[in-house]
C-alpha cells in the first residue's frame, strides 16, 4: 500500500476531503499533516511537514495544497529530493509523473474545485514515471540542488 502525506493551510482545505477520499479509494494509506479547519495558518509549515515526510521515505509521495498551489510548493521545494509541482489539470498531472516523476503535487483551493481535484489525483497516482531521456534531466536538476548546499 502506497503511503501519501496531505497537507494544506486554510486557503486549500476545502479540497483536502475530497483528496484524501480519492486516494483511499485508490488504495493509498493517508498520514495527514493537517491543518484541519479553515482557521489561517502559515503554508509554508504543512509544506515543509510533507516534504519532510516524502524525503524521509516516511511516506512515498505527497499532495499539498494551498490558496493557490504556488506558496506551498515554493516551500516544499526547499526539501532536498522534492520534486513538487503545481497541477490545474489532468494532462499536468499525468505529465508531471511521466515526464518529472513528481513526488508531490500542489493543487489549489481557489484555482480548482473538489472535484477536479479528484480526477487530478487520479491521474497522478495511477500515472508511471517513464525513465529514459527524463532521467538525465532528473540528475541534472539533483545536480543543482547538490551544488547550492
Amino acid at each position: 500500500m502506497v503511503k501519501v502525506a496531505v497537507g494544506c493551510d486554510h486557503g486549500g482545505f476545502v479540497l483536502k476531503e475530497s483528496v484524501v477520499s480519492t486516494l483511499k479509494l485508490l488504495g493509498a494509506e493517508v498520514v495527514d499533516f493537517g491543518c484541519f479547519d479553515e482557521s489561517s495558518v502559515d503554508y509554508p509549515a504543512y509544506g515543509e511537514k510533507v516534504a519532510r515526510a516524502v524525503a524521509s521515505g516516511e511516506c512515498e509521495c505527497g499532495v499539498i495544497m494551498c490558496g493557490t498551489g504556488i506558496g506551498i510548493s515554493i516551500a516544499a521545494n526547499k526539501v532536498k529530493g522534492i520534486r513538487a509541482a503545481v497541477v490545474t489539470n489532468t494532462y499536468m498531472a499525468k505529465l508531471t509523473k511521466n515526464h518529472n516523476n513528481a513526488n508531490i503535487i500542489a493543487l489549489g483551493g481557489r484555482v480548482i474545485t473538489p472535484q477536479e481535484a479528484e480526477e487530478i489525483v487520479k491521474a497522478w497516482f495511477t500515472a508511471e514515471y517513464e525513465g529514459g531521456r527524463h532521467q538525465r534531466r532528473l540528475d541534472m536538476i539533483a545536480k543543482i540542488e547538490e551544488d547550492r548546499q
